[in-house]
């Protein structure tokens, strides 16, 4: 990681090879929050809104569009976690790449990972919070096949949810007015998202997952974990 002057206050830049990523921390704690992908702008503003609220470290990637370029071709930044679900990634946005250029892509997200992991997951306190915004008809009953439990509030939209890896989130978090749901068994298909890395580096993680352009309700729900979650 290196220090840089970005804006005012400075804060640090981490490079990770294949993307860098804006930090901010506020004070200490156990908190690290992370936004993956550029085109989700709501959940940047929710996050940059909130780090300077509450203590903890912010991971913004430096990126306008959902995925990111390497080597003239693309990756889907939450696909990076794990070494087959970024070559299954890799694959499908860059099939003519040659075998060769895959293994050398392959080899740098590798060192990007091992980054990450480390900033992500070095700390067994740690708890992990993603932020992500839907805006093509996904939401939480396309979770349902991955999930071991889930909470469906009737007055709320299924597109804004919570979605952790520990139990003891998920009943906090499930008494919430929000949606929730939980996912604590290892997947058969690992699709390199950070939800399944952190399961397996047996770190909580809690992903905020909201309607693009809904800013009030990811705020609120940031709130609401902030005051609710240890």
């Amino acid at each position: 990681m290196t220090f840089v002057k970005m804006n005012n206050p400075p804060h640090l830049e981490l490079d990770v090879s294949i993307a860098k990523f804006k930090v901010i921390k506020n004070g200490n704690s156990n908190r690290k929050f992370i936004w993956l992908h550029g085109d989700e702008k709501t959940a940047k503003m929710a996050l940059e809104y909130h780090i300077k609220r509450y203590p903890g470290t912010a991971y913004l990637i430096e990126n306008d569009s959902r995925e990111i370029n390497i080597k003239n071709g693309i990756i889907d930044p939450n696909r990076i976690f794990s070494k087959a679900g970024a070559k299954k990634n890799l694959n499908k946005y860059n099939p003519y790449w040659s075998r060769n250029k895959k293994k050398t892509v392959l080899d740098s997200i590798s060192s990007a990972r091992t980054i990450l992991f480390k900033e992500l997951f070095s700390d067994q306190e740690s708890i992990v919070i993603s932020l992500h915004n839907n805006y093509k008809g996904y939401n939480i009953r396309s979770e349902i096949n991955n999930s071991d439990e889930i909470s469906i509030k009737k007055n709320q939209n299924p597109r804004d949810f919570f979605l952790c890896t520990n139990e003891n989130d998920y009943n906090i978090l499930a008494k919430s007015p929000f949606n929730a749901v939980l996912q604590k068994s290892t997947p058969s298909t690992d699709d390199g998202s950070l939800s399944w890395a952190a399961l397996g580096k047996k770190t909580r993680y809690i992903n905020i997952e909201t309607r693009l352009g809904w800013l009030s309700v990811q705020k609120k729900m940031l709130k609401y974990l902030e005051e609710n979650i240890p």
